[in-house]
């Protein structure tokens, strides 16, 4: 699991810095019989628990986030074969409005609402605590960014195709950090975005592993089973 930093600051509702209360326990094996959505409060959530999970005793976890506009059930697919064959959960949670709460105000809804899914998946499945990773493409990126750079207790990796940015309120622990990006990616800019982003996480001491492709706004397929891999692997690069 990442190591305990720096806290962040504790006068205000920590949901208002990006910060999740919950905390994965240490768990026996249980019955792996969901597969299915899970209704919570005004949002749609897919949860995706495969076959290969079931006789684990403990298995990973990974959060993931769409792009503005987005839904899981359109980012899902990008994930599922991998976690298929490597046998790992994946969360994928709706944003409240058009994209995540940082980008329309401020942390806040989305993140209680993510706090308490994970409240639910901790109670119902053996997560490995020291590998539950935070992903996401576009929007979602930075939102996986900035939440995985303010719950480095919690996540042991961020992983961010395509992000335009991460808002840090307050980095608690250190996350292993994988970021792609496309050299000609016109709707967030390499040049604005993912390289001035990882060289400034690399210089603050985070396991930055970046990768640019000669293409588009996009993630692609080869590079999301590096970043996937990599994080089920505990921090072995492909």
């Amino acid at each position: 699991m990442a190591s305990d930093g720096p806290s962040p600051p504790t006068d205000e509702e920590p949901a208002s810095l990006g910060r999740l209360t919950v905390r994965a326990p240490d768990v026996e094996a249980r019955d792996y019989s969901r597969s299915d959505w899970i209704e919570t409060g005004d949002w749609e959530t897919e949860f995706y628990a495969p076959a290969s999970c079931r006789d684990a005793a403990s298995v990973p976890l990974l959060v993931l986030f769409h792009g503005a506009g987005g839904l899981p059930q359109r980012t899902l697919p990008m994930i599922a074969p991998l976690a298929d064959e490597l046998g790992f959960l994946v969360f994928a949670p709706k944003s409240l409005g058009m994209t995540w709460d940082i980008m329309e105000g401020g942390f806040g809804p989305d993140v209680k609402f993510i706090d308490e899914s994970l409240k639910l998946i901790f109670a119902e499945h053996p997560v490995d605590p020291g590998r539950v990773g935070v992903s996401g493409f576009s929007d979602g990126a930075s939102y996986a960014l900035s939440i995985g750079l303010s719950n480095g207790d919690l996540f042991s990796d961020a992983i961010a195709f395509s992000p335009g940015f991460s808002m840090n309120l307050g980095a608690v622990g250190r996350p292993r950090i994988f970021i792609s990006h496309g050299e000609r990616d016109r709707v967030l800019p390499i040049d604005m975005c993912a390289r001035p982003a990882a060289r400034q996480l690399a210089r603050a001491g985070y396991d930055v592993l970046y990768k640019e492709f000669p293409g588009g706004h996009t993630a692609p397929p080869e590079l999301v089973d590096i970043a996937v891999r990599r994080f089920v692997s505990g921090g072995a690069d492909a």
